[in-house]
């Protein structure tokens, strides 16, 4: 008999006979060996009682066998896409489980990675099942494998099935050291404006940020009760803030990407337009959630072989 190695699933996966197994719990032993000596007393004393007892527990035993099997049959399991989180907090890797048959699933128990969620599920009825994770480095982490699993009904015998789920979750740096932003720079923008803090000819308004220059708040605004807002210029040039590897001040590269995450989160609650750099990979000058994005996906994957 060859053994290979599971694949990873897309999804969605269907709970057929050839994927679940079945074998007796601590109590379920417990439970056997009971019967065992009832039986054993019931012929040393050729009691039909005993005789009936016997094999009317037996036989409930037996049963439930076949609704723990039935309580796994059938179901469907989708896999969702797990939201990336940054390195030392708690990801939540999700799961749906589906049940297009006519009767209802109990005691449903997924475990992975040393965790558990339980739940149950009526019939004809399907619902996401969140699965806690530790996020415990940067990069990209997988679910690894799970277990779906029910001691429905009696707690006599244990129903399982391994999933492999495909999907990932994308980790990114911690963020820690200094909140102090390095010195933006004048770029030339060919007369477009990247809609930063500086150049010649005003652009916009916008809200106030920690950190602004004092110069460029429109104080005019502020007596009108229209709320603390900052000036926005464009023209020929407009200030970038570049963020460069070297820049850090550290010398593990763990470190340095930490530090870079640190500035790109508060570049980007600033409103701030900046760039990153990286060995073999620049980030051009941008702002908003898309450029957050991209960044910390490529300080997450950086030095990552996919």
């Amino acid at each position: 008999m060859s053994w290979r190695r599971p694949q990873p699933e897309h999804g969605p996966v269907n709970l057929t006979r050839r994927r679940i197994y079945i074998l007796p719990t601590r109590h379920g032993l417990v439970f056997g060996l009971v019967l065992l000596a009832m039986l054993i007393g019931a012929i040393n004393y050729q009691n039909g009682l005993a005789y009936l007892l016997t094999f009317l527990l037996g036989s409930l035993g037996i049963v439930s066998i076949l609704h723990s099997y039935r309580n796994l049959h059938g179901l469907l399991i989708h896999f969702g896409q797990p939201a990336a989180v940054f390195a030392g907090e708690r990801a939540s890797f999700p799961l749906q489980l589906e049940n297009p048959l006519g009767r209802a699933r109990y005691a449903l128990r997924l475990q992975g990675q040393g965790e558990i969620a339980c739940s149950d599920l009526p019939a004809n009825d399907a619902h996401w099942l969140p699965l806690p994770m530790p996020a415990q480095r940067r990069g990209l982490q997988s679910a690894g494998r799970l277990v779906l699993s029910s001691s429905y009904p009696l707690g006599l015998f244990r129903a399982w099935s391994y999933l492999y789920p495909a999907q990932q979750l994308l980790v990114y740096p911690h963020p820690e050291g200094p909140r102090e932003l390095p010195p933006t720079q004048q770029q030339d923008d060919g007369g477009e404006g990247l809609g930063g803090r500086g150049g010649e000819d005003f652009d916009s308004l916008r809200p106030y940020h920690d950190g602004d220059s004092l110069k460029h708040v429109h104080w005019k605004a502020l007596a009108r009760g229209q709320g603390l807002v900052t000036k926005q210029f464009g023209g020929g040039g407009s200030s970038v803030l570049w963020l460069h590897w070297e820049q850090t001040g550290r010398q593990d590269a763990e470190q340095r990407l930490s530090a870079l995450c640190r500035w790109v989160l508060e570049a980007d609650s600033r409103g701030i337009v900046y760039a990153l750099s990286l060995p073999h990979q620049q980030i051009p000058p941008a702002s908003g959630p898309a450029q957050r994005k991209r960044c910390l996906e490529a300080l997450a994957l950086y030095g990552i072989k996919r």
